[in-house]
């Protein structure tokens, strides 16, 4: 007999929707992906909502909470961020209807603040709230993609949030300019990714860096094979190279990254945080997002 499902839960990104079907013991009944984004549904989310349902045999009494950016100014409806010191776990009081669709709810994203800095997120904030109750604590926790986000994690807190365009700025480069041409060729090289993560912890400007990567192959110091992945190290170690003096140094004195993400996205950085003497804890972003399901499904 297969358990009734009593909650849908959905990661409305720009790009990608994925959703996930919650039984009443908070056990992630299936899951379904699409490339059904925010940009696809625009205008049509509530016609989105009902083919998703239909194509996941689900009625219209199984409640429904979301989360990305469906809750965006470009989205279903918009969804003030939360200031970055409501706690994690109260992520499940601030819960906001969708108006005109019964049953249905939307996860704020946060907003963090410090002398002038600005920064925002919706949708990582329920993967975080997931890995808070799967009980893996304080500390700073990646989560790369598109938009890559570092978030310090204090007493079940967001105490800092750092984003950095690296995925979009990668897809920018290989698709037109300068170094498109040379990033067309090769495949994943680790050597390769190392150098460039590496070459990154220079500090230097991030636009000077990126040019000698083409320089790097005119002058025959690489081949242009190399340069995909010089130019991933680049950018996935500017990152690093950013954040070192902040990161939380565990027992042992050696920082520890959780990772949450796919193993495609996280091995790169995996690899990266290895070479710079960092120790990583893969962190499933599916199992995260369903604990954080299971607890929304509590208080609604």
């Amino acid at each position: 007999m297969v358990a009734p499902a009593c909650l849908l839960g959905i990661d409305w990104g720009t790009s990608n929707r994925r959703a996930y079907v919650i039984g009443a013991d908070g056990a992630c009944l299936r899951k379904h992906e699409d490339a059904q984004g925010a940009l696809a549904a625009q205008g049509h989310f509530a016609e989105a909502l009902q083919s998703l349902r239909h194509q996941l045999d689900l009625d219209a009494l199984v409640p429904v909470v979301m989360s990305g950016m469906v809750g965006s100014a470009q989205g279903w409806q918009e969804v003030a961020y939360l200031d970055s010191s409501v706690p994690l776990g109260r992520l499940p009081e601030t819960l906001v209807p969708v108006s005109g669709a019964p049953a249905c709810f939307i996860v704020p994203g946060y907003c963090y603040r410090e002398h002038g800095s600005i920064d925002v997120m919706r949708g990582e904030e329920t993967q975080l709230l997931g890995a808070h109750l799967l009980k893996h604590g304080d500390g700073c926790y990646v989560l790369p993609g598109t938009h890559s986000k570092w978030v310090e994690v204090a007493n079940g807190t967001i105490a800092r949030l750092t984003t950095y365009i690296t995925g979009e700025l990668y897809a920018a480069l290989r698709s037109s300019g300068t170094l498109a041409a040379l990033m067309a060729e090769g495949h994943a090289d680790a050597d390769a990714l190392r150098a460039g993560a590496n070459r990154a912890q220079s500090a230097e400007a991030l636009s000077h860096t990126l040019f000698e990567a083409r320089a790097r192959v005119v002058a025959g110091e690489s081949s242009a094979g190399e340069t995909r992945s010089y130019v991933s190290g680049l950018l996935i170690g500017t990152e690093f190279a950013d954040r070192r003096d902040a990161l939380p140094a565990s027992p042992s004195s050696m920082p520890v990254l959780h990772l949450i993400a796919s193993h495609e996205l996280t091995a790169p950085y995996r690899e990266v945080a290895q070479m710079l003497g960092y120790a990583t804890e893969l962190i499933d972003p599916d199992q995260a997002y369903c604990a954080a399901l299971a607890r929304f499904m509590e208080a609604i």
